[in-house]
């Protein structure tokens, strides 16, 4: 089975499974699980914003705190989510308005003198829209006089198509809270101070209304976009009917998602790379110092979607009949056996989780010759390699012929990496 097909090659295969009972229900569970976990994406970004609100209109170290906590708060919901990629092409198309990255942060506001110029790559890799009220994108002159999410979502975001101009989600306001972190491979994270959104003589390195306008733009985005996404996968909505419309097809969809993010996408571009490059950039909040978190939640969502649960962020449970019973149904061993898997990888990725919370952030871990950071991250790429053999046993099993996962250069060829 290729690893490397595309979602479009996915989408276009012909499925031919066993009758199994209870895939609709299967299905009816997935979505269910989909709509309560970006329903809570969107209450902790709303609370994200009224945190955000509080900034702006009373900048203080602790309505910083306060903010970068809700901001926290917002990635538990939203990273158990990203299961839903891969297999659901409305999921695919929309997920980079929200979690893009790595980004070019000169793009949004000031970088420290060490962060370089325009690349051959981006032009606009230091625009600084922040300190910018006019600036010409494209050989066109544009009015940022004022700072609102027309002006991100459709002249900023992917600016001449370079996907490192990340104008919104949740790391351009990950970088807003936090500003870079400077630290490299030692300890701390980004120290943004909270008066660089102070009023008046208060303010520190300028432009502090203009980077408060920015802030609220994208945090306002950013709720309208989770909005969206969750009315998708209610009765009615586009995913939801779209997935429960094939069986098969949807059934495909939710191992593809599994095998995906399982495999190329945390295992190989998340993890693996950033061990073969040592390179502390290559962490998923590089900002925050949150990466051990997002990953974390990332395993978190694979397995709620294998076993049809889901504790909401009330600590109310969604679950119903899960793609376990279906797999169980046509080979008890391969479910065992994958059920195993989920429950090995989240123990290898709550290992993370506890170091990390200790004090060993995860990129101290990717630093060159540390070799206890390089164990624990290697030790839940393993588990998630691993865990995808498995996702393939379930595929098999369940008859779906066709199905591919995506693939990465760091897992299936490293010295491609460095060329």
């Amino acid at each position: 089975m290729t690893r490397l097909l595309s979602t479009a090659a996915i989408a276009a295969t012909a499925f031919a499974s066993p009758a199994l009972a209870g895939k609709a229900d299967v299905l009816g569970t997935y979505a269910d699980i989909a709509a309560a976990a970006y329903e809570d994406s969107r209450i902790t970004a709303e609370a994200l914003e009224t945190a955000v609100d509080t900034l702006i209109a009373t900048p203080s170290a602790e309505a910083l705190e306060a903010a970068k906590d809700a901001w926290r708060a917002a990635r538990v919901p939203y990273q158990q989510t990203e299961v839903f990629r891969f297999g659901n092409a409305i999921v695919d198309d929309w997920e980079g308005k929200v979690n893009a990255w790595p980004l070019d942060e000169g793009l949004i506001d000031y970088v420290d003198a060490t962060y370089g110029g325009a690349t051959d790559e981006n032009d606009y890799a230091v625009l600084n829209v922040v300190a910018s009220p006019t600036f010409t994108l494209s050989g066109t002159e544009v009015d940022a006089t004022e700072i609102t999410p027309e002006l991100l979502s459709e002249t900023l975001h992917e600016a001449d198509a370079v996907e490192a101009n990340v104008a919104t989600g949740y790391h351009a306001i990950e970088f807003l809270l936090w500003g870079q972190d400077l630290n490299g491979s030692g300890a701390g994270a980004g120290a943004r101070p909270w008066t660089d959104f102070a009023q008046g003589d208060a303010c520190t390195n300028g432009n502090c209304d203009r980077r408060g306008d920015y802030l609220k733009a994208a945090t306002e985005l950013l709720v309208s976009d989770l909005s969206w996404m969750a009315e998708q996968w209610k009765d009615g909505g586009e995913a939801r009917e779209t997935l429960l419309a094939d069986g098969d097809a949807g059934v495909a969809a939710i191992l593809t998602g599994m095998g995906s993010l399982s495999y190329g996408e945390q295992a190989g571009e998340r993890m693996k790379l950033g061990v073969l490059l040592n390179d502390p950039e290559e962490e998923h909040d590089c900002f925050s110092d949150n990466t051990h978190n997002s990953h974390y939640y990332d395993g978190m969502g694979i397995r709620n979607v294998y076993l049809g649960e889901y504790v909401r962020a009330d600590g109310s449970l969604v679950s119903g009949e899960s793609l376990s019973s279906l797999v169980a149904e046509a080979d008890p061993a391969v479910d065992a056996a994958l059920t195993d898997a989920l429950d090995h990888t989240m123990a290898r990725l709550g290992r993370i989780k506890t170091a990390a919370e200790a004090g060993f952030a995860y990129d101290r871990m990717l630093e060159r010759g540390n070799d206890a950071g390089e164990a624990l991250i290697m030790g839940a790429v393993d588990a998630l390699v691993a865990q995808t053999s498995d996702i393939e046993r379930a595929v098999t099993a369940l008859g779906l012929d066709g199905i591919g996962f995506e693939g990465s250069d760091s897992l299936d060829n490293p010295n491609a990496v460095f060329q």
